[in-house]
């Protein structure tokens, strides 16, 4: 059976049961796509296809980690750089210890944040939605929260000591204030020119065009065990900064040029993005001994709590997540991964000479159906390429 008879299976089966309303499902290799198919409803009145744009959150991180890299490239950043040499701001960062009758308990850290923290998760700042601490202090301090969109959002303490632990959180959009900083340049243009543009990415940008708009899907949200479309109308008030950590508006198609280039050692179509070496080195464990742990949601109708391929240890690159191990009947120790809030997922199993897409539009985030039909989705595949 073709790879593309096996997606249309497996996402056609999903719609049918209600699994998720649509879905968008890609293969590509370093020649760029093998296999790309769309199932069900993109919106209340249109059917999901190829080239659908989808708002892909935190699939936004790995770009994001790209341009810092090839700022470190350049000679603008440097991985184990004091990130207060470059934004003096960071120089004051306190740790959060906890918050009392008295209010919050803040010290300083004994060890300065870094741009190799920020793109592994190990700084110390953390996400609202998966720390409760620090959803308190929001609270309590009355500051705006990332979901805001205020460049103040980002002014909160660390949760813990930089490099003790990993926690996911807000340090990507640290890393491209970073590389604002050093560049003079906004992060939205310097992917523009950087990267989208020699790879082709027409379909990416932090704003839709009048042309995206159209053939945005709209987010679903999963009530009583109904999915109800929300509406797709453009945000009222513009954003006050790019967001590393999340943000861009791009499709399946684009974002397999995305992954095609890192499936090429950082080449694509002539265009060298990243040396092979720098790929190499985002590539791998950036993190040392520490390990990606199970993360709780405070808030269950943004995101259930979760674990990627549950039991098998997982590091983190410069941007990317790391299993250690092969996952049984599917991707190869060493694969690159990541997802973003509304349910887009990719990985990148570089061993195997291949990366894969399965992009919806649904919250809550990894709710227990949409993590199953990723194993699925991972598994069928796995399956049809052995045969």
């Amino acid at each position: 059976m073709s790879l593309d008879h096996v997606i249309d299976d497996c996402l056609g089966k999903a719609v049918d049961d209600r699994i998720v309303p649509g879905a968008v499902g890609a293969i590509v290799d370093k020649g760029g796509l093998v296999a790309i198919r769309a199932h069900g409803a993109k919106s209340q009145d249109s059917a999901m296809e190829a080239d659908t744009v989808f708002q892909i959150a935190s699939m936004t991180k790995p770009i994001a980690g790209v341009a810092c890299l090839q700022a470190v490239e350049r000679g603008l950043l440097k991985l184990d750089q004091p990130a207060a040499e470059i934004i003096p701001q960071l120089a004051d960062l306190q740790v959060l210890e906890e918050i009392n009758e008295s209010g919050p308990v803040l010290r300083s850290p004994k060890t300065p944040v870094t741009l190799r923290n920020l793109l592994t998760h190990t700084s110390g700042f953390t996400y609202e939605v998966w720390n409760s601490e620090i959803a308190r202090w929001i609270e309590h301090e009355g500051t705006p929260g990332i979901a805001s969109r205020e460049l103040a959002s980002l002014n909160r303490p660390l949760s813990f000591e930089p490099g003790q632990r990993w926690e996911y959180g807000i340090g990507i959009d640290w890393a491209g204030q970073l590389l604002e900083a050093a560049s003079g340049v906004k992060l939205g243009d310097w992917m523009r020119e950087e990267i989208f543009s020699p790879l082709g990415m027409s379909d990416t940008a932090y704003s839709c065009s009048s042309e995206m708009e159209e053939r945005k899907a709209a987010v679903h949200v999963l009530t009583k065990d109904q999915w109800k479309a929300l509406p797709t109308e453009p945000p009222q008030t513009a954003a006050e900064f790019d967001s590393g950590g999340g943000g861009l508006f791009s499709t399946a198609i684009d974002y397999a040029k995305f992954i095609q280039m890192v499936l090429c050692g950082g080449k694509y179509e002539g265009h060298e993005i990243l040396s092979t070496q720098m790929v190499s080195t985002m590539s791998s464990n950036n993190m040392g001994h520490l390990r990606v742990t199970p993360v709780t949601s405070i808030n269950q109708n943004l995101s259930a709590d979760f674990e990627f391929m549950r039991g098998v240890p997982k590091s983190w690159g410069l941007s990317f997540q790391i299993n250690e191990d092969n996952v049984v009947g599917g991707r190869k120790a060493g694969s690159l991964s990541w997802a973003g809030l509304f349910n887009t997922h990719f990985w990148i199993d570089r061993t195997s000479g291949f990366g894969a897409l399965l992009m919806t539009q649904t919250l809550p985030f990894m709710l227990p159906r949409v993590a199953t039909l990723l194993d699925q989705f991972e598994q069928t595949v796995y399956q049809s390429l052995a045969a």
